[in-house]
């Protein structure tokens, strides 16, 4: 599939979060995109159902060139969830392109995590103790069902996730039943990011005792929103002012 300018967004930044996409920066004149593009084609075809691959011809897109830094080609970069996770540059034999996208696959760990059921997100976690998105979800459950010492512990295993970090702060935040948090977590609950956000942000003042766990929880916020959304944006501004 060759992509452009205009549908790059929707074809490979937005379909990165379902599945890894591959884009093979390429030009008609360019001897080693022919030699690689055949070998990209035939692997990608062998795992067509976990993985894609798009085209871009860099002459006829600048622009998108330019913005991610292609210098030489063929250059190939590979997108997850809206963002490069892997990339070389050159012509590679078959076994080097194969193992490029295997890396880029799912774990069994990871394929049971995006089951979501407790069995299955236990089943991940007995492969992949600190496996985060796993750690996450169940923590979720066990704390709906008030098993939240489990829940803590669970967390506890996962480590340079600011997600996982949010949640076990929320948690521990929740047994202290704060009447201001408590509004905090049910907008949270019902999908409010913003509103969640204000009431967090908003409950931190310097002489609160748990100013850091309810920045810790903003923070997890922020991070599953992602860097780009426009309301973390606009609360990693108001964070910074209400800490500083």
């Amino acid at each position: 599939m060759d992509v452009t300018e205009s549908n790059f967004e929707a074809a490979v930044i937005d379909r990165s979060h379902s599945l890894p996409v591959v884009v093979d920066f390429w030009a008609e004149w360019c001897a080693p995109c022919r030699q690689l593009g055949p070998i990209l084609e035939r692997e990608a075809a062998k795992r067509s159902d976990r993985l894609e691959l798009v085209k871009l011809d860099v002459d006829a897109n600048p622009a998108i060139s330019q913005a991610y830094g292609i210098q030489g080609i063929p250059a190939v970069k590979a997108f997850h969830h809206g963002r490069v996770v892997a990339e070389f540059v050159g012509a590679q034999p078959a076994a080097a392109v194969e193992r490029f996208l295997e890396s880029l696959l799912p774990s069994e760990a990871e394929l049971l995590a995006q089951k979501g059921d407790e069995e299955s997100l236990r089943a991940a976690l007995e492969l992949e103790p600190g496996h985060a998105a796993a750690a996450i979800q169940l923590a979720r459950i066990l704390s709906g069902r008030r098993q939240k010492d489990e829940a803590l512990e669970i967390l506890g295993r996962v480590h340079g996730s600011f997600a996982a970090e949010g949640l076990a702060a929320r948690i521990t935040l929740e047994q202290t039943a704060v009447p201001d948090l408590s509004r905090a977590f049910a907008a949270l609950d019902a999908g409010d990011n913003e509103q969640a956000l204000d009431f967090l942000i908003g409950a931190i003042t310097p002489a609160r005792s748990s100013r850091d766990e309810i920045r810790r929880v903003v923070v997890g916020i922020l991070d599953e929103l992602g860097l780009d959304h426009p309301l973390a944006i606009r609360s990693r501004t108001r964070l910074a002012s209400a800490l500083y």
